[in-house]
């Protein structure tokens, strides 16, 4: 009886998940039925999500962490939030916009130029409920597939939006493209 292993033959993959995965890209090139299509699944992660750059800060500004972090939402009403559905939940019935600080805030009187609050967060403010939100899903650590599930929400263009926010913060430049092509021409999302 011969020993197909893994270590034996030389496959880095056994050959059930080597299948799954050529049936996956079979799918995204055009071979699976219509709708979104999911990013390829690099290497070994499968449902797991590799996190890019700095796995404390999610990549954010550091005013606007700061901001996050101290705020009175994030600290009390967020930290109650265990589950990523409870968390869908609160996005749906409490974010408006997806802009860093809530409007009117911000201290840009005087100001030119880039710190003229127009770019850039030069002066802080209050931290939007959106932004709160993005960092308390980055401290679930998402899977594949409930980023997946942010993006194709039918309910909600924030919950949406919030997920191409975890995407474009947490995901590795070159995988960029794989998320967002099939999602340029999106209506609902433009309107935002």
């Amino acid at each position: 009886m011969a020993n197909n292993s893994p270590a034996l033959t030389g496959n880095s993959q056994p050959q059930h998940q080597a299948a799954a995965a050529a049936a996956q890209q079979q799918q995204q090139c055009g071979g699976g039925g219509g709708g979104a299509t999911k990013p390829a699944v690099s290497g070994k992660q499968g449902n797991v999500l590799p996190l890019w750059g700095n796995e404390k800060t999610m990549n954010l500004n550091p005013m606007i962490l700061t901001n996050i972090l101290s705020s009175p939402y994030f600290k009390v009403q967020l930290y109650e939030l265990k589950t990523y559905h409870e968390v869908v939940d609160e996005i749906y019935f409490k974010v408006t916009h997806v802009e860093p600080w809530e409007k009117g805030s911000r201290k840009t009187a005087g100001q030119t130029g880039m710190c003229g609050g127009v770019r850039g967060v030069g002066t802080g403010g209050i931290v939007s409920t959106a932004f709160c939100l993005l960092y308390k899903l980055f401290t679930l650590k998402l899977t594949r597939k409930q980023v997946m599930g942010l993006i194709t929400h039918t309910d909600s263009p924030y919950i949406r939006a919030l997920g191409f926010m975890y995407i474009r913060y947490t995901q590795p430049p070159t995988d960029l493209w794989d998320w967002f092509e099939s999602f340029l021409d999106d209506e609902e999302l433009c309107m935002l």
